[in-house]
């Protein structure tokens, strides 16, 4: 049984990033599950700033605190979140079109 809650553990400390189809072909990266211990803030102002896009945190009931950003930037999210050390490889989870 312990080893169950571990693995509960962990998948709640993933990362989860998804693109979400507005209207036509315009659509949105949300990306859910970062740690309450990270500063959100810095993290949109620069995710803004290096992928030219705009963004929000939004408050959500089930996921808590979710960045969002316009446009596909699934991979350059990844990317960053790796590149940085805030994530390991295993700890995010890529869903969307």
């Amino acid at each position: 049984m312990m080893f169950d809650t571990d693995k509960d553990d962990d998948e709640e400390n993933c990362v989860t990033i998804r693109v979400q189809k507005r209207n036509g072909k315009k659509c949105i990266t949300i990306i859910t599950g970062i740690a309450e211990d990270l500063d959100l803030d810095k993290i949109l102002k620069h995710l803004k700033k290096t992928f030219s896009c705009n963004g929000s945190i939004s408050n959500d009931e089930k996921f808590g605190e979710v960045l969002k950003l316009t446009g596909d930037k699934k991979e350059n999210v990844y990317k960053f979140l790796i590149s940085e050390q805030i994530y390991k490889k295993e700890c995010i989870i890529i869903k969307g079109v």
